[in-house]
């Protein structure tokens, strides 16, 4: 369900900033973005996992607030993730 410490370097390599950033929206964004596609996959054969359920949705929250920041912030990056990350259709 959680997602291993590579694939947390390839992802944070994929979107960081500059060469230290760790912990920008986009990061975050992106990690967590990995982590719900992980829990989904996990919730689809155990379906009755209700705390993961829980998580999932607050992982969902927690996303959407961090996607509302950066359009607030910085709009062309903010279509730029949903684009990236496949979040919309």
């Amino acid at each position: 369900m959680s997602i291993t410490k590579t694939r947390k370097q390839e992802v944070i390599g994929d979107y960081r900033r500059g060469e230290s950033d760790t912990g920008s929206p986009e990061v975050q964004i992106a990690i967590l973005t990995t982590r719900i596609n992980s829990l989904t996959e996990h919730l689809r054969t155990h379906s009755k996992d209700y705390a993961s359920r829980r998580g999932l949705l607050a992982m969902v929250s927690r996303r959407r607030r961090l996607l509302d920041y950066l359009k607030k912030v910085n709009p062309q990056v903010y279509l730029d993730m949903l684009r990236r990350l496949e979040l919309r259709k």
